[in-house]
């Protein structure tokens, strides 16, 4: 099995590492994180060092995920690596419980967690998240860096912008357009399109105000 890396150790890392562990396809041979003392352990995986780690020891690693939350830092994570390492492999990991049905594409360093579903046609960026028991219904169409917390639903034909998050429980409806940089609210009710880098919640849901490239949502 190929030998991978994971990027982060905190709580969304957790998360990946069981799911990674479920599919059987990748042996983890330990974690990156610049933040953390080289050589603790989480889940039984050592923190081997930070992103330098990658270039060090490139011919040990035949790829890795990144495990963190917040879309934009995995952004930055991301180009980071690509600066340090232009050829690096990002894997996609899909839990063994997750649907995924005909005609469905899924970019590189996508994560689709437990109980998931992807319906017909539909398209998955890169390095997206799509959280435990989250849908995208057929023909949709989830932007680079997305995020869709767990119990997050859309209807088909539906479009999101790169590094838009769903919150928990949120449920849009069929042929609506979320925006780019946008976060929609916990169990709001999307009824109509939602403009680019803007914050709303609500039933329906409503713009209550902009935001800023990479403001924390977390």
């Amino acid at each position: 099995m190929d030998r991978i890396v994971v990027i982060g150790s905190g709580g969304h890392a957790k998360v990946v590492i069981d799911s990674l562990e479920q599919s059987k396809q990748y042996t983890i041979i330990g974690l990156i994180d610049d933040n953390k003392t080289p050589g603790t352990h989480v889940y039984g995986y050592e923190v081997l060092g930070g992103l330098n780690y990658i270039q060090d020891h490139r011919s040990q690693i035949d790829g890795g995920i990144i495990a963190i939350g917040d879309n934009c830092v995995r952004s930055s994570i991301a180009a980071r690596i690509m600066n340090i390492q232009p050829q690096f492999r990002f894997i996609t990991s899909v839990h063994p419980s997750a649907s995924i049905a005909r005609g469905v594409t899924i970019g590189e360093g996508t994560v689709i967690m437990a109980g998931a579903v992807i319906n017909s046609d539909t398209h998955i960026g890169k390095h997206c998240i799509l959280n435990t028991k989250s849908s995208v219904d057929h023909d949709s169409s989830v932007g680079d860096f997305v995020s869709l917390a767990p119990n997050a639903t859309t209807g088909g034909q539906v479009s999101i912008g790169r590094y838009s998050v769903l919150s928990l429980g949120a449920s849009v409806i069929h042929g609506i357009t979320i925006g780019e940089h946008s976060v929609i609210g916990a169990g709001s009710t999307v009824l109509s399109s939602i403009d680019s880098y803007v914050v709303a919640y609500g039933t329906p849901t409503r713009v209550v105000r902009t935001r800023e490239r990479g403001e924390r949502y977390l």
